[in-house]
């Protein structure tokens, strides 16, 4: 008999979730003296926990309850056992406890678990990876997000005779986690957690505890991941308890039946209203967002570690290193920093920084450059609280003196970045396939203008969506192996430029009499000036249909096949292309596989018009094909407009 060995786990605080309804028989039959000191009592004691008095470390907060189950929730997050056990006893002494009975309560602990990183065995300390230890520390050591929402519920992974999770390998259990975690970065900066398990502290095995300004932005979320395997065919839910945050001095008006928390009173870095915020939040790297006043606040410091500067000023500096911000229109908070160490030398401990970084939706550039001796690590972000979180990252890095960082104008900058919202201690990150909504999701190129002069050239170009790269395509007649040589001389040039992503050659699965040259870049004055030198690539020619004036083309990227899946994948694009040849608005489909990596593809696709393609992607053949090629797909495949 097989016995599976568990991921490793770290634990981080301890957590009691108290929830408690109001007798309010006994409220409205007391005097107004008995009133007046249980609303005393309950302030003083709230706000010495909120504020940290009885510990050194953790956090507390304290929501109004919607519905029949609690009217109350107090959580608090403690070092030891005994800290949140005192926590406990100590409301019980209070004159306002009597004028409460409990109706449930959860304990469980912040956990990190080997889903994340296979070298957390025995602790957070095995793992080498610095940037890894950071991030999961922030992961068990968080602050209370100050969002005006919460919601708390308790889940298990289900052990029926059909679906047993704990009989699962891991290896296929880290792949629905990893599967399933993909929707939750599409809530980035409208959803944040805080993951805790329970397994012998509770009933069930992890709380699972939301936070939104917008609460449809919870129940979105957790609907389309009721749609995902590890949820549909493995998890079991508890009760779910809504709430509201306020302060504890709200809670005369709580009691008095009046909205909290009350006008004037908005937590400090919660969204107001209008959507402004008010400012002092800092997040972690899964989107837990925290507020920063100054005063310690009880974690371990995981603060800034750059100096604030103007925009111009910043603008200025990078500049100097080759890179402009108005090839980011993205970016909404910039960090610089100096390094003692040779651009090479960094060079390495930065693209391990970049792979978690591109884990998240709200990172648009990490580089490495040097100038007149000088070396500096420029990272671009989509808001301040990413940024703020990276930033701890890179201060870390091997030869850094110092940085800097400074708001920009990015269409994100206000927001923070999330992750999704099921337990197993797995991070979550985004999916970008949103079909069912009907929404155009497959990122299109906003500059007309470069696209068409490239098109002049023959070069298809787009930006995927999801990704900040602009990727190139080219077709040529020459002879394969020809091709190989010419770009690979020419790909030894591009690479000595940090814009560069890739460029290959792809032949065509089923024997068609093209190539295609695919070329990837991280900002289109990049992509723009290779170009030049990509379409002096031999027997370069304008593709099926490109005379056709209201053409109109696609490119599927990124789909790296699982090897053992290949042979599926390619039987799977014949079916598909069988089904598209009785489109009326479908021209032509080809299957590319990249020439140095055969599980390496991309599915070109030619179309009478956009709204031709518009109605494929919408249709539930679409849909069916996406599900099941995150079966057998390594990564997430994109999607780009390309005329």
């Amino acid at each position: 008999m097989e016995r599976r060995k568990p991921p490793g786990t770290e634990e981080g605080w301890y957590a009691l979730h108290d929830l408690r309804r109001i007798d309010w028989d006994g409220w409205r039959g007391a005097t107004e003296r008995e009133r007046e000191h249980a609303l005393e009592e309950g302030i003083e004691h709230l706000r010495s926990h909120v504020d940290l008095d009885d510990a050194e470390e953790g956090g507390s907060a304290v929501f109004s309850v919607l519905g029949h189950k609690a009217d109350v929730m107090i959580l608090h997050l403690r070092p030891t056992m005994a800290a949140l056990d005192r926590a406990e006893r100590r409301f019980e002494s209070t004159a306002f406890a009597e004028f409460t009975e409990r109706t449930s309560s959860y304990v469980s602990v912040t956990e990190v678990s080997g889903y994340m990183h296979e070298e957390l065995v025995e602790g957070i300390e095995d793992i080498e990876d610095a940037g890894m230890r950071n991030y999961m520390q922030q992961r068990i050591y968080p602050e209370i997000p100050e969002a005006e929402h919460v919601c708390f519920y308790p889940m298990d992974k289900r052990r029926d005779p059909e679906y047993n999770w704990y009989d699962l390998p891991f290896e296929d259990r880290k792949e629905y986690m990893s599967a399933h975690g993909e929707i939750g970065r599409e809530y980035a900066g409208k959803v944040n957690q805080i993951i805790t398990g329970s397994v012998g502290f509770d009933d069930y095995e992890w709380g699972v505890t939301l936070f939104a300004d917008d609460p449809t932005e919870i129940k979105h979320l957790l609907y389309e991941m009721r749609f995902d395997p590890s949820s549909s065919k493995f998890a079991e839910f508890g009760p779910f308890y809504m709430g509201r945050q306020f302060p504890p001095e709200d809670l005369p008006a709580l009691l008095a039946g009046e909205a909290v928390p009350t006008e004037g009173t908005v937590p400090e870095g919660a969204s107001t209203a209008d959507g402004a915020s008010t400012g002092n939040e800092t997040s972690t790297a899964d989107g837990t967002s925290t507020a920063d006043d100054g005063a310690d606040s009880g974690r371990p410091d995981t603060s800034p570690d750059h100096e604030e500067i103007d925009a111009e000023t910043f603008r200025g500096r990078i500049s100097r290193f080759g890179v402009d911000i108005d090839d980011h229109a993205a970016a909404g908070y910039g960090l610089a920093f100096t390094a003692s160490a040779d651009a090479e030398d960094l060079t390495g401990d930065v693209e391990g920084l970049r792979g978690n970084f591109d884990h998240y939706d709200t990172h648009v550039l990490t580089t490495v450059r040097a100038d007149g001796g000088e070396t500096a690590v420029v990272s671009l972000w989509k808001n301040e609280r990413a940024a703020n979180t990276a930033s701890g990252f890179l201060a870390d890095l091997d030869g850094v003196v110092s940085g800097v960082g400074a708001a920009l104008e990015g269409p994100e900058s206000g927001e923070a970045n999330a992750s999704g919202a099921d337990g197993d201690g797995a991070a979550a990150d985004a999916e970008s396939d949103t079909h069912e909504t009907g929404e155009d999701t497959h990122g299109t190129d906003d500059d007309d203008d470069i696209r068409g002069e490239l098109e002049e050239l023959d070069i298809y170009a787009g930006k995927p969506h999801g990704e900040d790269v602009y990727a190139m395509v080219l077709y040529s007649e020459a002879d394969v192996e020809t091709l190989r040589e010419e770009l690979g001389s020419l790909a030894e040039r591009f690479d000595h430029y940090d814009t560069h992503v890739k460029s290959a050659v792809y032949a065509n699965e089923h024997d068609g009499d093209r190539a295609a040259i695919v070329s990837i870049w991280e900002t289109e004055s990049a992509a723009d000036t290779a170009s030049g030198f990509l379409s002096e690539l031999p027997g370069i020619v304008a593709r099926a249909g490109a005379d056709d004036e209201d053409g109109f083309g696609t490119m599927g990227m990124f789909y790296t096949v699982k090897p053992d899946y290949r042979g599926e994948f390619v039987d799977t694009f014949e079916d598909v292309g069988e089904l598209l040849g009785e489109l009326d608005g479908h021209l032509e489909t080809d299957l590319m596989t990249n020439q140095r990596d055969e599980n390496d593809m991309f599915i070109a696709s030619r179309w009478r018009n956009r709204e031709a393609a518009m109605e494929f992607f919408r249709s539930d053949a679409f849909r069916e094909t996406v599900q099941w090629g995150r079966e057998v797909l390594d990564d997430r495949p994109r999607h780009v407009f390309l005329a």
